[in-house]
């Protein structure tokens, strides 16, 4: 199983993420399609090789067709979205917020999947990738979708232990390099 050799390939230092990497995926309560295309989103925003390699085979076996090019439209689009409203968020003059974005993000209203299954994958993306406005606005709308804080918090733990461990694997590659 890739998840196991993943764990394996962490060093000793790194005890408490191989251990919560089997935690989030492992033992998550999350349904199937919302865990393992939030496994996918993550792995393809840490853009740690290592990790994507590792786990999107699991994720393509346990998604469909439909899901698993969803969750790599979720981290697409959220790579570009997350720069542009941060930017926009960071810029100490509020007329940029006024502005037309102009840039086409079409796949968030028609995903081709559960509409709340893709704003929980942006929303882990968008934790790895830090914009606090799409945090904000993805988060406002699963909780009006019904969603409960633990389903929210179980995306973005997932999110924040692939975004370490793709870290630790990467600066040890780095370092053995």
């Amino acid at each position: 199983m890739a998840l196991d050799d993943l764990k394996s390939a962490l060093p000793d230092y790194a005890k408490d993420l191989k251990l919560n990497l089997g935690s989030v995926i492992g033992n998550s309560d999350l349904p199937k399609q919302q865990l393992w295309g939030s496994v996918l989103a993550c792995a393809l925003a840490s853009r740690s090789g290592i990790v994507l390699r590792a786990l999107e085979p699991e994720a393509k076996e346990n998604l469909s067709e439909e899901a698993y090019t969803a969750a790599k439209s979720a981290a697409a689009i959220m790579a570009m979205n997350n720069v542009f409203y941060r930017t926009r968020h960071l810029l100490s003059d509020p007329e940029y917020g006024t502005m037309r974005a102009g840039l086409r993000m079409n796949v968030i209203g028609n995903p081709g999947v559960d509409k709340t299954d893709f704003e929980l994958w942006s929303l882990a993306v968008s934790a790895i990738n830090g914009c606090g406005m799409c945090l904000d606005s993805h988060e406002q709308v699963l909780r009006k979708a019904g969603v409960d804080r633990d389903t929210i918090q179980e995306a973005f733990k997932i999110a924040s232990v692939i975004q370490a461990v793709g870290a630790t694997l990467e600066s040890e590659a780095q370092l053995a390099g």
